[in-house]
């Protein structure tokens, strides 16, 4: 079901809206029966803006909590009660795979995004994406979500991730230093805000290939400001990476 955003609602005193809604705690009750399902979450922040605001505030923290409990730990561990590019962001990454449109990104690579049902997320496969001045960062990184027979492009693998404290991240500090463009017209998936090319700022290490079991000259990323990082590689042929995994 596709319910057309409403913002009739203007949250005030006077709004008539506010009178018939349930109060948050009733709100967040309902949702913790429901196990903070992210389509009805999503359903409901499309009614108005006052459901809109609940959703951003407590629905969406809520559902990453429940979704990556320990991820979510570590990444509010530095004192903040936020992350960066709000919770919204955060619980899209988690279920969502990207994709790309054909002169994108990835060039003339088009996939359509999809949901997923669970994807693991790994603080140690981090570090393998980062030059080794950086890897004092933490970065988790999703396993790749594998495109098979993509024509000549071969079979392809998209992950996503996400830092710590970007703001203060050393590969932020380099993308700078290196006075790293941002992409003319492309914006995150996530949380809309601009993307640096880890490609195009050459800091993409040998390592991140290893990682995903990719050909090592067509691994490709993108951060935006907010921390969330997307790419795409092509994936080797099982035999292949499971001998490159035994030779690391």
């Amino acid at each position: 079901m596709i319910v057309a955003k409403q913002f009739r609602c203007i949250h005030s005193s006077s709004c008539v809206c506010t009178k018939g809604h349930l109060n948050e705690d009733a709100i967040f009750l309902i949702f913790e029966k429901l196990n903070w399902n992210p389509r009805l979450i999503a359903t409901l922040s499309c009614v108005c803006k006052w459901f809109d605001d609940i959703s951003k505030r407590v629905l969406w923290k809520e559902f990453c909590r429940a979704r990556a409990p320990k991820m979510m730990l570590d990444l509010q561990s530095s004192g903040s009660h936020n992350v960066d590019g709000s919770w919204k962001a955060i619980g899209k990454l988690l279920i969502y795979c990207s994709g790309c449109n054909k002169g994108g990104l990835f060039g003339n690579l088009q996939t359509p995004g999809h949901f997923v049902y669970r994807t693991r997320f790994s603080r140690t496969s981090g570090k393998s994406f980062l030059l080794p001045q950086c890897r004092t960062d933490v970065l988790y990184v999703s396993d790749p979500c594998e495109h098979l027979d993509q024509g000549e492009e071969g079979e392809m693998g998209f992950f996503r991730g996400v830092f710590k404290s970007f703001l203060v991240s050393k590969v932020r500090k380099m993308l700078i230093e290196r006075e790293a463009e941002l992409h003319p017209t492309e914006v995150c998936p996530y949380c809309k805000a601009k993307l640096w090319s880890m490609l195009q700022a050459k800091m993409i290490p040998r390592s991140a290939g290893s990682r995903l079991g990719a050909y090592d000259d067509y691994v490709e990323y993108y951060v935006c400001l907010n921390g969330h990082m997307l790419g795409v590689c092509t994936l080797l042929p099982l035999s292949d990476s499971e001998e490159a995994s035994e030779g690391e």
